[in-house]
């Protein structure tokens, strides 16, 4: 399989804890650089199948040797003109909290494309302007009420407004599910349907992709639709098992028991030793699986997680079962509903009757796990939730003719908020929550800024706790251990880009925020080491405590 690679991955990457006193600052710093890059491991490790020998992994190339100096400025442009460096792009910001200084950079104000670092931005104004407590409601509505025999005349609608955390069935400690909803028209007497079950999306409008995204990522789970009636985080998961003889062919199963997701198998066993060649495709436009290739006989399971296409329907179809197995009588089918009908046909949820409802995770809970995890759905969900509830923050929209989408309005409004906040937004190119497309285009300035801006606020502590802990948590929870957990950061990574935002706080208290962009990077063992011997030459140069010009005055904060 080939495929865009944007599932950012935990590194593990060996660190000391000690620091140097300011008197061998220099060379400390030199001798950490070197151990801490010479023994960490390349993201982008491949696992060898049971079916053959790991193959031998080509060296990584050793750590960049510096000479480094009491001015940070000349220690990070000797390792950004290095040849390693030099091979991509890079883009550097480090601003001081404590005035708002920039006090380094190198292409601060240049465009690149952000990867994941894009979720501070969404999840910032989200918390900002809808606030930590907010919650998605799930509902389920008639036209009228149950009458004395339990029989409800018409349609029952599951009706969606973009709860991230909505699951099919209870799990551990969450019931915000359809298995719940269920429980509470039991216990409303309801018996009779004579109607559809309805799966209704339609309370965000526009697209559930948006632009940019490369047509090969839509079948993966990091890929999938931002419907306003997300369940399951709208993926399943499709599972190989081998057979015991070559006669045999391989097992294929998913996690969808209601059939919506279909499976063909074009799978054969081979003997054991043979090595093991997959595909696994399915099509942008329907839920058909198709799983092809040779497989070794008493090879181990292999399993990949796959995007639904119109979750809504696949919605509708859960609650229909869920609603016979109940003993509830449906005399119609399950279907879908989006907001792509005239605006005097659209479902209107005011003046029906509201049987039931539920109330997932808080928007602050939803944003700590969008960022500690860089869960994709759940960024593009919080977008869409911004521009549905706060479009009225807007300007009328003066296009004629066409009807402006909920992620656009998502998008209209961060750029308003940044602007607000006194941050350039003229050449910045917005056009998802998540990171995944690649027609987002940030400056690293501006996204310091941010940081900056979003710890003046009242979400300001529940922003930074959402941030992976440097070798702690998270998609840092093998990285830059070497910080002692004092850096709390957005990793982001998309094919030959990666990104790191966030803060650190150096041994004296002051707090820093930074933003450090690759693009372009395709050399051996990728740009995340470098990435990381960046950042901690910075971080362990702030821990001294000192004044640091910045490198180009004439470039601070506007």
């Amino acid at each position: 399989m080939s495929y865009s690679q944007s599932i950012e991955q935990n590194e593990s990457s060996p660190g000391l804890s000690n620091r140097s006193n300011s008197s061998n600052f220099i060379g400390v710093l030199l001798v950490l650089l070197v151990f801490i890059f010479g023994c960490s491991q390349s993201p982008h490790t491949s696992q060898a199948t049971p079916s053959q020998p790991e193959p031998t992994r080509a060296p990584e190339p050793p750590p960049i040797a510096v000479k480094l100096d009491q001015d940070l400025g000349k220690t990070l442009d000797q390792l950004l003109s290095n040849p390693e460096f030099s091979q991509a792009r890079w883009g550097v910001a480090v601003l001081a909290l404590k005035d708002g200084k920039l006090i380094y950079e190198h292409n601060g104000d240049q465009l690149f494309t952000p990867a994941s670092n894009m979720k501070v931005y969404t999840t910032a104004v989200a918390l900002d302007l809808l606030g930590a407590d907010y919650h998605w409601r799930t509902s389920v509505y008639s036209d009228s009420e149950p009458d004395a025999s339990g029989t409800i005349r018409g349609d029952v609608v599951l009706y969606g407004r973009g709860a991230p955390d909505f699951l099919s069935s209870n799990k551990h400690d969450s019931t915000n599910s359809i298995e719940e909803l269920t429980k509470s028209l039991v216990a409303r007497g309801v018996k009779h349907i004579q109607g559809n079950v309805v799966g209704d999306e339609s309370y965000f409008r526009g697209d559930t992709i948006s632009q940019g995204w490369q047509w090969n990522d839509l079948q993966w789970y990091f890929g999938a639709e931002a419907s306003a009636l997300t369940v399951n985080a709208n993926s399943v998961e499709v599972s190989i098992t081998s057979a015991t003889k070559t006669s045999e062919q391989p097992k294929v199963t998913t996690s969808d028991v209601d059939g919506y997701v279909q499976t063909i198998n074009n799978l054969v066993s081979v003997e054991r030793g043979e090595p093991l060649r997959i595909g696994v495709k399915r099509e942008p436009t329907d839920n058909n699986v198709i799983v092809w290739g040779q497989y070794p006989v008493g090879a181990r399971g292999y399993g990949a997680s796959l995007s639904v296409h119109q979750p809504a329907v696949w919605a509708a179809k859960i609650f229909l079962r869920m609603l016979k197995s109940q003993g509830i009588t449906v005399d119609g089918q399950a279907v879908g509903r989006d907001s792509r009908v005239a605006e005097k046909d659209r479902f209107n949820p005011d003046g029906k009757h509201e049987l039931a409802f539920s109330n997932g995770k808080s928007l602050g809970e939803i944003v700590r796990m969008t960022n500690k995890l860089s869960v994709n759905l759940y960024a593009e969900l919080l977008l869409r939730t911004i521009g549905r509830e706060r479009s009225p923050m807007l300007p009328p929209d003066s296009e004629i003719g066409r009807e402006r989408g909920d992620d656009e309005s998502g998008v209209d409004l961060i750029r308003l908020w940044l602007s607000k906040q006194g941050i350039k937004t003229s050449n910045l190119a917005l056009h998802d929550g998540s990171g995944l497309s690649r027609l987002d285009l940030v400056t690293p300035r501006a996204t310091a800024q941010l940081l900056e801006a979003i710890r003046k606020t009242n979400s300001a502590r529940i922003f930074t706790d959402s941030l992976p802990i440097a070798g702690t948590d998270g998609t840092l929870g093998g990285r830059l251990k070497v910080t002692e957990g004092r850096l709390v950061a957005k990793t982001g990574a998309l094919t030959y880009d990666n990104s790191l935002s966030g803060y650190f706080t150096a041994s004296d208290g002051q707090t820093y925020s930074f933003s450090v962009i690759c693009n372009d990077f395709v050399g051996h063992g990728g740009s995340v080491r470098l990435i990381d011997q960046l950042v901690t030459a910075f971080t362990l140069h702030l821990d001294q405590g000192q004044s640091l010009p910045s490198k180009s005055p004439s470039k601070a904060k506007q």
